[in-house]
């Protein structure tokens, strides 16, 4: 077995749910790769695991910085390999699970990372060229082409951290799977995890980080938080808001998609909604070969 497995794939799929039957398996303990997870009190727009769900399996870097804060990819780089570290110096397994491709790509492979920036000039590129290059470094870039202020703060940072350098090494020995259903069936997922999203509480959640004028980076780049400060905002109406997160979380989901595909050699596993058990016993007899 890889000394690191590692979970991926977009939301609603059952990353959560099967990492930790996995870690009840192979003695594993798990390690967040979602971007938005390592924030305190983003919870339910983030679907972050509630502590019933874990099943006493050891939960890493979830809950680790202020929403007001800046957690950089090189950040991740260093705690993720540290705790990576620490779990098989236990004799354990290290799981990570998430959906952040680019953030897995750091810890696991030799990226040169550094945490002093260097500003570029794009006064020669258009909006539409920012965005282009964005897209070369993270396909998951869903900044709006007229925000060229956020477009060029992106760029600075993917080209300090030398994002995507394709032909880098792994450091690590890892086998990393996917978990995928049908479009049509994932995009219903989404729908309907948006709309259960806000019966438990997302208005609530982000108007007490609108109130009190928090409009950090994770605030105002989140699925489930910018679109819900546009209507606070009076930029949009409610309705308007909630169908703009599920339109935001489908696209997310196609390029998820996309990067995994790219950058990864991914192992594909098609989820079983009415025999969960099947897609676990599938994943783990795979993975012990």
């Amino acid at each position: 077995m890889a000394s690191i497995i590692v979970i991926a794939g977009p939301t609603g799929v059952g990353k959560t749910k099967l990492s930790v039957s996995l870690a009840k398996k192979i003695n594993g303990e798990i390690i967040n790769a979602d971007s938005m997870q390592f924030y305190k009190d983003l919870n339910i727009g983030t679907a972050k695991i509630k502590e019933e769900e874990k099943e006493g399996i050891p939960h890493h870097l979830f809950d680790i910085v202020n929403v007001s804060d800046m957690y950089t990819i090189y950040d991740y780089q260093k705690d993720c390999r540290r705790v990576i570290d620490e779990i098989i110096s236990s004799d354990k397994t290290p799981i990570l699970v998430g959906g952040s491709g680019l953030y897995i790509r750091a810890a696991l492979y030799d990226y040169d990372l550094n945490d002093e920036e260097i500003s570029y000039n794009y006064d020669d590129l258009s909006n539409e060229e920012l965005l282009e290059e964005c897209l070369k470094y993270d396909p998951n870039c869903d900044i709006h082409v007229n925000n060229r202020k956020r477009l060029e703060r992106f760029l600075n940072m993917s080209k300090n951290n030398n994002s995507i350098k394709k032909d880098s090494k792994p450091i690590y020995d890892f086998t990393i799977i996917g978990l995928t259903t049908d479009r049509d069936n994932l995009y219903n997922i989404i729908n309907k995890r948006v709309d259960l999203m806000i019966e438990e509480g997302l208005i609530d959640e982000v108007k007490s980080f609108y109130d009190k004028g928090i409009r950090s980076k994770a605030i105002m780049t989140g699925i489930g938080y910018k679109e819900l400060y546009s209507y606070f905002d009076k930029e949009i109406s409610l309705e308007e808001a909630i169908e703009l997160i599920k339109k935001n979380s489908r696209h997310l989901a196609k390029r998820q998609y996309t990067f995994f595909n790219n950058q990864f050699d991914m192992t594909w596993f098609n989820t079983n909604y009415s025999d969960f058990n099947s897609t676990i016993d599938e994943v783990y007899n795979y993975i012990k070969e």
